[in-house]
This record gives structure tokens, C-alpha cells and sequence, in this order.
């Protein structure tokens, strides 16, 4: 079990650490650093778990993400016992990221507002309400646990399931980023918020709630198409 929970701490690490390389740095004012824009923020996030789950996916099953370890769970993928100690492990390692990050940024040329956080209204990227962030971050993760699901199933070729998981985040990215910051993973909100404090810690309920709302109606879809279970139905 060691092994799985240090697979998941040390992926989950690597993500957060592309978010906040990719948002705060790369993605920082041209006059910092260059700027690589909306797109290099979304396939660095989407690139490291492509990476991390051909590193660990025969370790702990690649999850870094709560929702992803919920969202099995419901697709009777994933065991109960194993839930809580994934979900501690992964906060740990994102969070244990965003501090790495918080010391490079403070001996750097500034301090970009918000540390990465998401948010909805005025803490919204692009001014978005409470509303619109709860059911972009809930379809986004929905679509995500269905690739997810589906890649993973018997049927589906398993040296290719990383590829496509990471290239389906990364797609979210794109469609969230402006909208709520494209959570998807309470474990990155979390690591985040903690960092940045105030409002963001405020508004963390909604990047729990939603992404693992969304994990539910992905499964449920699954269900519902036949990739769940241990034994996918034909």
C-alpha cells in the first residue's frame, strides 16, 4: 500500500507542478518570462499525466486526483478501503507542489495574483458566476472519468490508455481555463488555495463538490454505455 500511496503523492506532485509551472510561470506576463499562452498551460498539465501514468499506472492505477479515484470507485473500479488514503496522499503531494512553487516565485521578479487558484465571479478568469463554474467544472470532469473508464476497460488497448487520458485533460484545459481555472482535481484546488489563502479558501467548497459531482455522472454514464466493473459488459 506504501508503494501506491507514494505513486499517487509523487504524480499528483508532478501535476500541480505543471499547473503552477505552466500558470505562473510560462503563463506569467510577457515581461517575465516569455508567456507560452492558454496552450502550454493545458498540455503541460495534460503532457505530465501522460508521463506519471506510464511511470505509475501499474503502480497505484495513475489516479492523482480525487474525482478520478471517486469517479472508479463508483465504476466499482477501485476499492472503499482505498478511497481515503489516496485522497490524503494525493492533497499531500499537490500541496507539497504548490509550496516548492510558492518559494521559487518569492525569490523571483514578482507575485502573480491569485497563485493559480480557481474561482468563479470576480475570481473567475474570465468574470464567470457561480453557476456557469459548476457545470463547466462538472461536464468537463464527467467527460474526463468517461475517457477514463473507457480507456482503461478490458476491450480498450491498455498501452494507449495514458495517451489518451492525458490528451483529454488536456482538451478540458482548454475549455475550462477561462472559465473556472479548470479544476477538475480537488487535490490541486486544494494545494492552490492553501498557498494563496483568502478568497481562494473560500471558494474551495466549489472545486470539491462540482469535480466530484461530475466523476459521479461520468460513471454513471459508464454504467449506463457498459464500461464499468471489474467485468465490462459486451
Amino acid at each position: 500500500m506504501l508503494r501506491k500511496l507514494g505513486a499517487e503523492f509523487v504524480g499528483t506532485f508532478a501535476l500541480v507542478s505543471a499547473v503552477c509551472g505552466g500558470a505562473l510561470v510560462s503563463y506569467a506576463p510577457v515581461e517575465w518570462y516569455g508567456g507560452s499562452g492558454l496552450l502550454g498551460v493545458a498540455f503541460a498539465v495534460g503532457l505530465s499525466v501522460v508521463c506519471m501514468a506510464y511511470a505509475f499506472g501499474n503502480v497505484s492505477g495513475a489516479h492523482f486526483n480525487p474525482s478520478v479515484t471517486i469517479g472508479l470507485w463508483a465504476a466499482k473500479r477501485f476499492p472503499t478501503a482505498d478511497v481515503i488514503p489516496y485522497i490524503i496522499a494525493q492533497v499531500i503531494g499537490g500541496t507539497a507542489a504548490a509550496f516548492v512553487f510558492w518559494t521559487i516565485l518569492a525569490h523571483g521578479p514578482g507575485d502573480p495574483p491569485g497563485f493559480a487558484s480557481n474561482g468563479y465571479g470576480e475570481h473567475s478568469n474570465g468574470g464567470f458566476s457561480e453557476i456557469a463554474v459548476a457545470i463547466t467544472e462538472i461536464t468537463v470532469t464527467a467527460m474526463f472519468l468517461i475517457v477514463i473508464i473507457g480507456a482503461t476497460s478490458k476491450k480498450a488497448p491498455a498501452a494507449l490508455a495514458p495517451l489518451a487520458i492525458g490528451l483529454m485533460l488536456a482538451c478540458m484545459h482548454i475549455i475550462a481555463i477561462p472559465i473556472s481555472g479548470a479544476s477538475l482535481n480537488p487535490a490541486r484546488s486544494t494545494a492552490t488555495a492553501i498557498v494563496n489563502g483568502g478568497w481562494a479558501l473560500e471558494q474551495l467548497w466549489m472545486f470539491w463538490i462540482a469535480p466530484i459531482v461530475g466523476a459521479l455522472v461520468g460513471a454513471a454514464v459508464c454504467w449506463i454505455i457498459g464500461t464499468c466493473g471489474r467485468e465490462e459488459t459486451d
